[in-house]
């Protein structure tokens, strides 16, 4: 199991670091660029295990503001942090085993979700949105219409 499953799994945890945390391993710092395609970089790999051996209490449990189901029976949830500034995105499998987060420190939370085939936009309560690709935030996603999900 790791690092990121470990925290998941236990409650519904995420390193409180800017990142993009697959469960299968691989972590990638992140960055909210408003002129990007999807208005998030992902920038280069991290361990995220040696960051938390380094502070084990960089972790923020995560609330959930909005849900959207996916035809494969998964789901895509967002919210917030446990400081008033963050939030996350995030996909799970029908079990609710997480697939892929992001958390940002300073986006304040997501509390709304519009899919349109594979590209889910995440609204900040900060007024600003994410697009990301389902399958992978690192691509670039648009901002393809759908409906929002309270």
């Amino acid at each position: 199991m790791t690092t990121i499953e470990r925290l998941w799994e236990g409650d519904y945890e995420l390193p409180a670091e800017d990142g993009l945390y697959f469960a299968d391993g691989p972590s990638y710092d992140v960055d909210i660029a408003p002129g990007a395609p999807a208005g998030l970089t992902a920038l280069g790999p991290f361990d995220v295990g040696a960051m938390l051996a380094d502070d084990p209490s960089r972790v923020s449990a995560v609330g959930v503001l909005a849900v959207a189901e996916l035809g494969d029976g998964g789901l895509l949830w967002c919210g917030e942090g446990s400081m008033g500034a963050d939030g996350f995105l995030a996909r799970l499998t029908a079990a609710r085993k997480l697939i892929w987060a992001v958390f940002f420190s300073d986006s304040n939370p997501f509390d709304r979700i519009r899919v349109s085939g594979n590209v889910a936009t995440f609204h900040s309560t900060a007024e600003f949105d994410l697009a990301v690709d389902i399958d992978d935030p690192r691509t670039p996603g648009g901002g393809a219409p759908g409906s929002l999900s309270p």
